[in-house]
């Protein structure tokens, strides 16, 4: 397919805090693993071999001894220092100089775990002519998210955190682009909190009509609470168990 893929693992992770004071986020366990590890993993199974990890400066040493080029993953990992937290789509410009002009690239929130595999939303992304897709979960409560306005197979519209959401569905954090992406984190500005935010730069794709989604059918959480964390880590030692033979 020829998609690089690109893990956003910076951040603060303060409602984890203090198990983020000493450590980054993206390395807490899940599991038996790393949280870092999953997506890893997803890209690999999906055929993406090509990864970049953007990480903040806390724990950077780490990321290296554990991970060090991926090889053990079967991918070839290299990391990307965010100085300081300026927002996702801030820390998605980082990428630029390694993504060649034409091209097309996955990005995940490393935070984000999930049961779906990637591998038929890269391979109908590769055969998009161009611009972004997003991928969508239904959920409970979608004033807590970016909720998409649909229209046809395409999003029409982003609302953040809207009081009368339009629709049951949420956006997460699974992204694909093309390298316009790039000149769209140019043309947006810093949000109230100081961030460069990828919201932003998901509804300028969409009105152009240029956003395409697809929706993910098993579970999905963003694993940055304590609760959301918790759940996580009883999901995939599940999971581990189901592969190792174990009874359920």
């Amino acid at each position: 397919m020829g998609l690089k893929g690109v893990i956003l693992a910076g951040g603060t992770g303060t409602r984890l805090y203090p198990l983020t004071h000493l450590v980054n986020k993206h390395l807490l366990p899940v599991g038996k693993k790393p949280m870092l590890e999953y997506a890893i993993e997803k890209f690999r199974e999906a055929g993406i071999r090509e990864l970049i990890a953007v990480i903040g400066k806390q724990s950077a040493q780490q990321y290296v001894d554990y991970f060090a080029s991926g090889e053990k993953w079967g991918v070839h990992l290299a990391f990307l220092v965010q100085e300081r937290a300026g927002g996702i789509a801030q820390a998605v410009s980082l990428v630029e100089p390694f993504i060649p002009r034409g091209e097309k690239f996955a990005v995940l929130l490393g935070d984000n775990l999930f049961e779906d595999s990637l591998r038929g939303e890269a391979e109908t992304f590769a055969r998009q002519p161009g611009g972004a897709r997003v991928l969508l979960k239904k959920v409970p409560d979608p004033r807590r998210y970016g909720v998409p306005v649909i229209e046809g197979n395409r999003i029409r519209d982003i609302e953040e955190k809207p009081e009368c959401p339009k629709s049951d569905y949420c956006v997460t954090g699974i992204y694909f682009y093309d390298t316009g992406v790039f000149d769209k984190i140019r043309a947006i500005s810093p949000s109230a909190r100081g961030e460069l935010e990828i919201s932003d730069v998901n509804a300028l794709y969409a009105r152009e009509g240029k956003l395409t989604y697809g929706i993910l059918q098993g579970w999905w959480t963003d694993a940055g609470t304590f609760a959301s964390l918790r759940e996580a880590a009883e999901r995939m030692e599940r999971e581990d168990g189901k592969e190792g033979g174990e009874t359920p």
